[in-house]
């Protein structure tokens, strides 16, 4: 080895976090954030792309490409992109307010709906997959010496009637023992295996000694591509015990789930995920053990859902043929797994259960979500939707449902916008304005001053925009209104929603005609699946009796506000439903329920799906939509019927 090849180390101090890391030289910057926990906003995966992990280079030197998302004036003050810097020397970094990842939302989620509107599902017994079963034995005698795992199968099946059960390998190697040390009274916990009531196997996965039937947990998750959900269940009493959230760790590597995909590719990249994601499960484990002060050894079993990249990269599965045609996952139905061979910190004995899934771009979150809201079990013909970066719809009842996801792009989570970012602290999320000097009423959630715009706050500013006049249907801006709020930008034509001195980034936060293009897309890619979907069973939006929204997002948006910018169809506000987190709803209720577990098998299995890339109708639907709210005004009546009444109003 040379003296060349030997490479230096650095330290790199990172502020206002105060956390150190030692490097090599030559290290990617923000590679080294992400490896000392510190987050940095990277929409992209570090793909140089979309310019959201800008840091302050406050001291040192790094070797940096530069990009246009960096202006002039940025460089020379040191603003760098992280993921297109390569660490030099010792550096002092800063990592600005705006690509910071900041966790009081989640408080405000929480207390907002982390436990959503009750079941909808409906007709289900309270009869868990997972059981506790007490049994006292015989001793063996001369005249009765069989096995002790023939005994205790025996007994089992006398005193609950079990039949087709099979064992874990782990209980036989300590089943000698533990029967003596016990004086043969024992609890055995078994886990529902399969769906069919007729051919059921029951899995003996564990055996303690004595009655421990009083200490009955599981666990709940919602794996979501920004957020991880879960909650800690008693399947005593049918009651969540805690519920604990946080931000998916994986959003250090890409905001959304192609770039997740692509960092996959990445030497490492997959095994990075996979270890990104149960790390964050982990210590949400922690939390709610804590919290309910229930111990680790009492939970036996955990079920999630997610979409079906979230999924794969859990179980570390390569999710690339996901992204490429002719779209194919891994696996739908996915078999029971072992927390601990996934590096989950649970018993041994744990398995996990994925809920099945539908397609590659159609998740188990969505089954999970229509088996939560009962729309299989009712005639009453519904469309849900999960509106984010991928939008899922299901249109259809308890005889028929078909199902689509539509690529809507990261506008919802505020990726590709200007000074877009994720609903947290500081986020503009409500807008108004004076419609005879368009000045603007800005909310934030948090109450402080703005640093950026969510996707809700993006919606209602689009909308309230269009209103007032400041923009025409086509999305363009009006040029010759008598104010300083819009005027000529970089990037085009924008909006000036705050002046710098009023933010907390020190800059004008603005909307450009760029920004709104690309809301545009977002929602003509949403409201076109449906269309599409709608015309694939000769219905149309008017004849839907009832819009479920599910999802974090769809939580915290404007009804009114979003089918004014032709997101959703223009029917009576009262057929509008929101359910909160449908895939945590879901996987509650089926560890709650054999009888939902089936049906979320039959729920998977009756959806027919259509992939929307390939389909002409999508196609002709989407260019269609590309206006605010749409050139049909009679899909809209009522937006139509109120943008004339603003506009005889300003004449």
């Amino acid at each position: 080895m040379t003296k060349d090849s030997i490479k230096e180390k650095r330290k790199v101090h990172f502020t206002p976090d105060n956390v150190d890391i030692i490097v090599e030289e030559g290290d990617n910057l923000l590679e080294a954030a992400i490896a000392s926990g510190v987050h940095i906003n990277a929409s992209c995966g570090g793909a140089g792309v979309c310019g959201t992990c800008k840091v302050l280079i406050k001291q040192g030197q790094v070797e940096s490409t530069r990009t246009e998302k960096v202006s002039n004036q940025e460089y020379d003050q040191g603003v760098r992109q992280a993921c297109q810097s390569r660490i030099i020397t010792d550096l002092v970094v800063d990592i600005p307010v705006e690509s910071r990842l900041e966790t009081a939302v989640l408080d405000r989620e929480r207390v907002g709906g982390i436990q959503p509107l009750e079941a909808l599902a409906t007709g289900w017994r309270f009869n868990p997959p997972l059981s506790k079963l007490y049994v006292e034995l015989p001793p063996p005698t001369l005249k009765d010496n069989i096995s002790d795992l023939s005994r205790l199968l025996r007994g089992l099946k006398k005193r609950y009637n079990l039949r087709n059960i099979s064992v874990d390998f782990d209980i036989v190697r300590k089943l000698p023992q533990m029967l003596r040390d016990s004086d043969w009274k024992v609890t055995a916990t078994t886990l529902v295996t399969t769906t069919k009531p007729d051919k059921r196997w029951t899995k003996l996965i564990n055996i303690e000694p004595g009655d421990t039937r009083g200490k009955h947990y599981s666990l709940a998750f919602d794996i979501g591509t920004t957020g991880v959900r879960g909650q800690l269940l008693d399947l005593n009493r049918g009651k969540v015990r805690a519920a604990g959230l946080d931000y998916n760790g994986q959003i250090s590597y890409g905001e959304d789930v192609i770039s997740r995909i692509a960092y996959c590719q990445k030497p490492g990249g997959l095994r990075k995920l996979q270890q990104a994601i149960v790390a964050t499960i982990n210590g949400i484990i922690s939390k709610l053990l804590a919290e309910s002060k229930v111990k680790v050894k009492d939970i036996a079993h955990i079920v999630v859902a997610g979409n079906t990249t979230m999924v794969q990269l859990f179980l570390g599965l390569e999710p690339k043929y996901i992204r490429l045609a002719p779209y194919t996952p891994t696996v739908n139905t996915v078999p029971l797994v072992r927390a601990s061979s996934l590096g989950l910190k649970l018993a041994k004995h744990v398995y996990v259960y994925a809920l099945p899934s539908v397609a590659s771009y159609v998740g188990a979150d969505i089954v999970a979500g229509i088996v939560g809201a009962g729309v299989y079990q009712r005639e009453k013909l519904t469309l849900y939707m999960d509106i984010g970066t991928n939008g899922e719809i299901v249109i259809g009842n308890s005889s028929w449902m078909v199902t689509a996801s539509c690529s809507a792009g990261p506008a919802f989570e505020g990726g590709g916008i200007k000074h877009g970012m994720i609903a947290t602290n500081g986020a503009i999320e409500d807008f108004s304005i004076n419609p005879s000097n368009f000045e603007p009423v800005i909310n934030t959630i948090g109450g402080i001053k703005p640093k950026g715009i969510c996707g809700s706050g993006l919606i209602n500013i689009v909308a309230g925009l269009l209103e007032a006049g400041v923009i025409s249907q086509n999305g363009k801006f009006n040029t010759n209104l008598p104010t300083k709020r819009a005027r000529k930008g970089r990037d085009g034509y924008e909006y000036v929603l705050a002046w710098a001195p009023e933010t907390q980034i020190g800059k004008d936060i603005v909307i450009t005609e760029v920004d709104i293009d690309n809301l545009i897309r977002a929602k003509a890619a949403l409201y076109a699946g449906c269309r599409t979907l709608t015309k694939s069973v000769n219905i149309s939006c008017s004849d839907l009796e009832q819009v479920i929204i599910a999802g974090a997002f769809g939580s915290h948006i404007d009804i009114e506000k979003s089918i004014i910018i032709g997101l959703l169809p223009d029917i009576p506000r009262d057929r509008f439903i929101f359910i909160g987190n449908g895939s945590l709803l879901g996987a509650r209720l089926t560890s709650f329920s054999r009888d939902l577990l089936d049906d979320a098998r039959r729920v998977a299995n009756m959806m027919t799906n259509f992939e929307l890339s390939v389909n002409v109708d999508f196609m002709n639907n989407y260019t269609a939509s590309l206006f605010l709210p749409h050139p049909n005004a009679e899909d809209f009546p009522s937006v139509y019927q109120r943008l004339s009444k603003l506009q005889k109003l300003k004449a």
